[in-house]
């Protein structure tokens, strides 16, 4: 249920995979996550492990909160992220929701299968295109050298980059991959214009004309944390492709999750404020893992309790998630046993784990009520209002966001309501990003998760 993504040459659109690079261990899916270690690089890579937000203390001048981030997937079993890059540059867009002086990356392998070589890299703010502002490159370096090894499963964080970013701005980040990198992890469906070079490294070049490929995936790049002057914490968005973006035009900026971040901003004061960074993927499931879709090339995610850790609570200074999961779930009729049918009780308890689990990391957890899909079943769509009764009532979670009550046509509460409808009948379209961010009762995500 997720429109198609990709790669773009100047005339032709082709589809293009993003690599993403790790230095922590990947737990199987549905594995209990082991604790990651540190694992040595050709240079040595902070972990750059970072605890949950206290809620009940401002944060000091200077630290670190998720500035950007996205939740990454294994390759597809065809395209360019089941084959990898060689001696070309990955230039990539990504949008800020954090501003501050410095920044640091976070580069994965999670899903690779031989080492990842970092040849190099640099961020600059973005001018157009894949051009740069002149006098804004930054060498980014790792344990003080300009290229590392990322061991398979492992993510790098860089060293602290020195350059000035301003919430709701584009940040160029590149990547020169000097050596065949194999099958590469990733995000495939971006909503954003992402760029690959010609042969060689690229990434000192302030303009695009190296970069004729068109990619609307991101590579390796896991997140980009800000040492932030506004923001004291981070909330992530995590959910699937409503979350990721959905049917919105490309390079937009309009996900329910971006507006939101606007309303965070309008107003905040220093060292009080809230980012806002999102971990949905399209296609992605709570239960069960749900595999790949066009034609293999785009992979549709772990399950959604398998990267709960890496993708929420591992983020830095994070004190509230909002979860909005379980369409795919009840598109698919698949339940947690392979081959068995999707029950409500299994949502029920498969939201009920992760509220859970992020109370025992001191995060708390807001639930979205799971919105219309004209798609679904008769059967589904009753596992869909039970679920959304128990959401409403079941006191799990710390607020609940009635999406389905936002956005559900009163004449027919199966569906979407035709001014939020992207003309799929699963998608909000812009309109109903909006209303969907204007859902959300920001008092309730500066409260402390409830004892329970």
């Amino acid at each position: 249920m997720r429109r198609q993504g990709g790669l773009r040459r100047p005339a032709a659109r082709v589809l293009l995979p993003v690599l993403g690079l790790v230095l922590t261990a990947l737990p199987l899916p549905g594995a209990t996550a082991a604790p990651r270690p540190t694992v040595p690089a050709r240079a040595a890579v902070p972990s750059g492990a970072v605890p949950a937000a206290a809620h009940t203390t401002a944060r000091p001048p200077h630290h670190w909160v998720g500035g950007w981030a996205t939740a990454l997937t294994p390759p597809g079993s065809s395209g360019l992220s089941a084959t990898g890059f060689a001696d070309r540059t990955v230039r990539m867009v990504v949008h800020l929701a954090a501003g501050g002086d410095r920044i640091r990356l976070r580069l994965s392998n999670a899903y690779g299968t031989r080492p990842l070589d970092l040849g190099a890299v640099t961020v600059a703010r973005r001018s157009a295109g894949a051009a740069t502002v002149p006098g804004t490159r930054r060498t980014v370096t790792f344990g003080g050298q300009r290229s590392a090894a990322v061991p398979v499963g492992a993510e790098a964080v860089s060293d602290p980059i020195p350059l000035r970013v301003a919430a709701d701005r584009d940040l160029v980040v590149s990547v020169h991959l000097p050596t065949p990198t194999g099958p590469a992890t990733w995000h495939g469906w971006a909503k954003q214009t992402n760029y690959l070079s010609t042969p060689g490294d690229h990434t000192g070049d302030e303009d695009g004309s190296a970069f004729p490929e068109e990619a609307t995936s991101w590579f390796f790049l896991h997140g980009v944390d800000v040492s932030a002057t506004v923001a004291a914490h981070t909330v992530v968005a995590f959910g699937d492709s409503i979350t990721e973006g959905g049917a919105i035009p490309d390079d937009v900026n309009l996900r329910w999750p971006d507006i939101l971040a606007r309303r965070l901003a309008d107003g905040a004061r220093p060292g009080q404020g809230l980012s806002v960074v999102n971990a949905g993927i399209g296609g992605n499931r709570l239960l069960s893992d749900a595999g790949t879709a066009v034609e293999g090339r785009i992979n549709l995610g772990v399950n959604a309790e398998a990267r709960f850790a890496r993708d929420v609570l591992d983020r830095p200074a994070v004190s509230a998630a909002i979860v909005l999961l379980g369409t795919n779930d009840l598109g698919s009729g698949s339940g947690v046993h392979p081959g068995s049918g999707l029950t409500s009780g299994e949502l029920i308890a498969g939201l009920a784990s992760l509220a859970g689990r992020a109370h025992a990391a001191g995060i708390a957890l807001h639930t979205g009520t799971i919105t219309p899909n004209a798609k679904l079943t008769p059967a589904a769509e009753r596992i869909r209002v039970t679920v959304n009764r128990w959401i409403r009532t079941g006191h799990a979670f710390d607020s609940v966001i009635d999406f389905d009550a936002a956005l559900r046509d009163p004449a027919a509460p199966q569906r979407l309501l035709p001014g939020y409808d992207s003309g799929d009948g699963v998608h909000p379209n812009v309109a109903g990003m909006r209303t969907m961010a204007q859902a959300v009762d920001l008092s309730a995500l500066g409260r402390p998760p409830v004892t329970r």
